[in-house]
């Protein structure tokens, strides 16, 4: 998968989970219509990993940068 983050024991990046949450879809469809053989377990693992990624960032701020 590139080097992409993937769940536990697929190649099911989880890239691709958070896009369908963005995108509104829940957890039931995402286990129902896309991705059955992953558990609610899985898909809380996905927010889970995002969480730690964007705790771990350091945020600065630059005064007189315009940010878009």
């Amino acid at each position: 998968c590139g080097g992409k983050p993937c769940i536990k024991g697929t190649r099911i990046p989880v890239a691709m989970v958070l896009d369908l949450l963005e995108d509104g879809v829940t957890f039931d469809e995402i286990l129902r219509d896309y991705y059955p053989h992953l558990t609610v377990a899985d898909i809380q693992a996905c927010i889970e990993y995002a969480k730690a990624l964007v705790e771990g960032e350091e945020i600065r701020f630059v005064e007189g940068v315009a940010v878009a």
